[in-house]
């Protein structure tokens, strides 16, 4: 059975209560929220590929090979991991609006053969769907029957609601397992990127995603030569958290792009720093990651991170 996010935040609640106990409530969920992302809060967590000019990844680099800059500062990097083995934390998000109705039934046989080539026992993955509004179709599991039979069962229609359903997927889902640093977190997002219906806008949708420390993959279903605004806003998520946008031209290239995802998934690194001056003043930080001397090759991870407020 579905069950909609925006019940599961207690927005429902909120509504039917009175002013008074609204103003009370709210600030107990931003409560709730802060507490749930200043764990570890010592600790800045980099999930990071490297590639060639070409695009090959490269998987031998070493600790010492890279450079973690914040605040024009070098940090000390405090563990590292070549091809992280951590488990993976996998949210996919599909569009059920009428917009992507011609290729629906392409998508949803695409992030099934994705699911099951992927996952492994310690992975778990959470499968949302959204349209007028974000619904949950399958929980946190690990079983992949469960996902693929949740996704076979989606039916297209209604409006498109895609920065409501990051909102929720990263803080009430992706945000569960806890040190965060022992897990890895990936959204693929399928979508022609128009929202007409959320509630939050785009830049609130990224803030919870970098809070979450989710790195965000999309994959358009406009089928144009010529990028469409949605397919700007696709690009702008991934960019921002060190994902990447593909943009498959046939319904048929589809699972192209979830392969392409996958294999980036396995050419993962991984490392851990303490900021140096360590600040809790819930704002935006900036890090430059890099490998030392090697201007040919590139670095995708997060641009930074929003710092507890303590």
């Amino acid at each position: 059975m579905k069950a909609s996010l925006f019940a599961s935040a207690g927005i429902l609640v909120l509504l039917a209560a009175s002013p008074a106990q609204q103003a009370k409530k709210a600030e107990s969920a931003d409560n709730a929220d802060q507490s749930r992302i200043v764990v570890d809060v010592q600790r800045v967590n980099l999930l990071f590929t490297v590639a060639d000019k070409k695009g090959r990844f490269v998987t031998d680099l070493k600790r010492e090979d890279f450079e973690v800059i914040e605040n024009k500062k070098q940090q000390n990097i405090l563990e590292f991991t070549a091809e992280s083995n951590l488990p993976l934390r996998l949210a996919i998000l599909i569009d059920t609006s009428n917009s992507i109705r011609e290729r629906f039934r392409f998508e949803q046989e695409a992030a099934v053969e994705f699911i099951n080539s992927l996952m492994r026992p310690e992975d778990k993955a959470v499968v949302v769907s959204f349209d007028t509004a974000a619904e949950l179709v399958a929980d946190l599991t690990s079983d992949t029957e469960a996902l693929g039979k949740a996704i076979r069962n989606l039916r297209p229609g209604g409006g498109t609601a895609l920065y409501d359903a990051m909102f929720f997927t990263s803080r009430d889902k992706l945000m569960q397992d806890q040190p965060r640093h022992k897990f890895r977190r990936a959204m693929v997002v399928i979508s022609d990127g128009e929202d007409n219906q959320s509630r939050y806008t785009r830049d609130q949708a990224l803030e919870m995603a970098q809070k979450a420390d989710v790195v965000v993959y999309t994959i358009s279903t406009n089928n144009l030569r010529n990028p469409t605004d949605g397919d700007k806003v696709l690009r702008y998520f991934s960019s921002e958290t060190g994902g990447l946008a593909f943009f498959p031209f046939k319904a048929q290239d589809l699972a192209q792009s979830f392969e392409n995802i996958a294999n980036e998934l396995r050419h993962q690194y991984n490392l851990l720093y303490r900021p140096e001056p360590l600040r809790t003043d819930g704002l935006w930080h900036a890090i430059d990651l890099r490998v030392k001397g090697r201007k040919d090759l590139v670095v995708r991870t997060r641009k930074g991170y929003y710092a507890p407020r303590m």
